[in-house]
């Protein structure tokens, strides 16, 4: 399958090269940019970039100022990236049209699982291409669950839970999240009907079930 493109655009070279780094490692193909101006000029020579990393703070042209000037023309996916945790700098963000919000200093592995995320939603990820994580494998074609190369057999909304989490790992997903993407928003019943699935799905998967994390007091979190 043919690369991604996906453009980084930090004034620090070392964070560039870090998550230059673990996106490479997951399959993708990373261009960098140093600062606002540069990031644009690659923008527009490219016209291929699946998903832009964009850090806010940035001398010239800042990263607010990069997001307005693509959001005119592209709803190409963005993660802005910001060394402050101010909920008015997450509400301009989202304003803008931003897909994800990332505060530094992050977890590489978790920053992947956002971007594989935003990927997905956007469509750009095969949809005939199995989800792979930890020695689980499942392929939604074939509709079929395997766990360390064993299958798995799940009721139909088990499946479509486990699909659900793979395609979101490492997000916080809360118990209604989960109801209105999983169960669709016409779904009125007792979020606490997801905790009764998932400790069946849990069981169904062994100690593989141990992925799928609880966050207490919102919801759930599937990680490796």
């Amino acid at each position: 399958m043919e690369q991604l493109k996906i453009l980084v655009v930090d004034d620090e070279s070392r964070m560039r090269k870090l998550v230059k780094d673990f996106l490479t490692k997951s399959g993708y193909h990373v261009i960098e940019a140093e600062d606002g101006n540069r990031a644009l000029e690659i923008y527009w020579e490219q016209k291929d970039i699946a998903l832009i990393l964009l850090d806010v703070m940035m001398p010239g042209t800042d990263g607010w100022q990069v997001c307005r000037e693509i959001r005119e023309h592209s709803k190409v996916p963005i993660i802005m990236l910001t060394a402050r945790s101010d909920e008015r700098d997450e509400l301009t963000g989202f304003e803008l049209g931003v897909d994800e919000y990332i505060t530094k200093p992050f977890s590489p592995r978790i920053l992947v699982a956002r971007v594989e995320a935003i990927l997905r939603r956007a469509g750009q990820r095969s949809q005939n291409e199995p989800l792979s994580c930890g020695g689980i494998t499942l392929d939604k074609n074939a509709h079929q669950v395997t766990i360390d190369g064993k299958p798995v057999e799940l009721s139909y909304k088990e499946f479509e839970l486990l699909t659900y989490f793979m395609e979101n790992r490492g997000v916080a997903l809360s118990r209604e999240k989960i109801l209105n993407n999983v169960w669709n928003y016409d779904y009125f019943g007792d979020a606490r009907t997801i905790d009764t699935h998932v400790k069946k799905l849990r069981s169904k998967m062994g100690d593989r079930g141990n992925a799928i994390k609880t966050i207490w007091g919102m919801g759930y979190k599937f990680e490796e």
